[in-house]
């Protein structure tokens, strides 16, 4: 009867782990037809949102080489101003432009210019930042550059995100807000990955 007992604790103890690996994991559910029009639902509510500004942490990595400093990114319509603030040498990047180009300050020599920022950052810094698609992605939007896999939590939030072959994890959402939005993005194409932590978010002109 003791051994009956002991097989049965130990089974339990098995379910019990097994239970907490499940509620640890996250949770990711294909899009259905009620997520699907949650989402969007948000992103008809968010498609003119392109004043705002996010403050908060960057990383970025090729596999090789880790950068990382303070962000803080104003969108303005068309136009955006990018700053990184290294947490060690202490030099500040600052990517701004439109349509029209784009300029980078910081750099020894003086300021460069280039036809779009993504080109811009990898010839000059060698960071691999595709900023265009991560204007929307931040706002935890698809990019309107090409179809979309999307994936939900439990909350019915976008949990991942694979699109022009990234892939975009949402780590964290202020659902304090409405509409919610992402606090820590996570995007991958490998080697390449760029960790977004917003810290703060603001909005309007």
């Amino acid at each position: 009867m003791n051994r009956l007992l002991q097989k049965a604790a130990i089974g339990l103890a098995v379910l019990a782990l097994a239970g907490c690996a499940t509620t640890r994991a996250p949770v990711r559910l294909q899009g259905d037809a009620a997520t699907l029009g949650l989402q969007e639902q948000r992103e008809r509510g968010l498609a003119d949102t392109d004043h705002w500004t996010l403050e908060g942490k960057l990383s970025v990595s090729d596999g090789k080489d880790n950068n990382s400093g303070s962000l803080t990114w104003r969108q303005d319509g068309d136009r955006y101003e990018f700053t990184v603030r290294g947490p060690i040498t202490g030099r500040t990047f600052r990517l701004t432009g439109g349509p029209n180009g784009a300029e980078l300050e910081g750099l020894d020599g003086g300021p460069r210019h280039g036809a779009d920022a993504e080109s811009l950052m990898a010839s000059t810094v060698g960071w691999q930042i595709p900023l265009a698609e991560l204007k929307r992605w931040a706002l935890g939007l698809r990019a309107d550059t090409g179809p979309a896999d999307i994936a939900f939590g439990a909350d019915r939030l976008p949990s991942r995100l694979v699109q022009d072959g990234w892939t975009v994890d949402y780590k964290q959402w202020d659902v304090t807000r409405q509409p919610a939005m992402p606090t820590r993005v996570f995007a991958e194409k490998a080697p390449y990955k760029v960790r977004l932590s917003v810290e703060n978010w603001s909005f309007g002109r």
